[in-house]
């Protein structure tokens, strides 16, 4: 069965790539949530995160799986920020589509807590979905077709789930 996450992480760019990597991965797409603005575009999304839509294959892969790479290719513990992008749209967020996601996600950001493999707590927010706008086209794969592109993400740790 294919189920979708959204995430946010900072700059959408950096994200995408190293998600759409990951086993059971099927499709990535870049878009914005989380705010207001009905339509938002790269030039007027205020309140909205920078995110990644991620289509999975279940048999392949799980929501927890998802989440564990997510806490693993940015720093959850810094409000609004991500490297040099700073701003609500670069924020650490999971956004849920039902209370099962949510639970889930309020106990991995626990087990990331316990970890200690960040200095301070994670900031991380959970929001429920709502409308998941895609990005202009221009933003999609964009590291694919411009690979010496801007990136503040990569792989920090192993696996949270060992």
């Amino acid at each position: 069965m294919i189920k979708k996450a959204v995430v946010a992480g900072g700059c959408f760019w950096g994200m995408q790539e190293l998600i759409r990597q990951q086993p059971g991965v099927v499709e990535t797409r870049v878009g914005y949530t989380g705010g207001s603005v009905v339509n938002p575009n790269y030039e007027n999304h205020t309140g909205h995160a920078e995110a990644v839509e991620i289509s999975y294959d279940t048999e392949k892969t799980s929501y927890k799986n998802i989440l564990d790479f997510f806490f693993r290719i940015h720093n959850p513990t810094t409000l609004n920020q991500q490297g040099n992008d700073i701003g609500t749209s670069y924020r650490s967020a999971i956004f849920y589509a039902n209370e099962s996601e949510k639970k889930e996600a309020e106990d991995f950001i626990s087990l990331v807590n316990k970890s200690r493999r960040w200095e301070d707590p994670v900031v991380t927010t959970l929001e429920p979905l709502d409308i998941f706008y895609p990005a202009e086209k221009y933003h999609q794969d964009y590291l694919q077709k411009n690979p010496d592109g801007y990136t503040c993400h990569a792989v920090y740790f192993e696996s949270y789930l060992q």
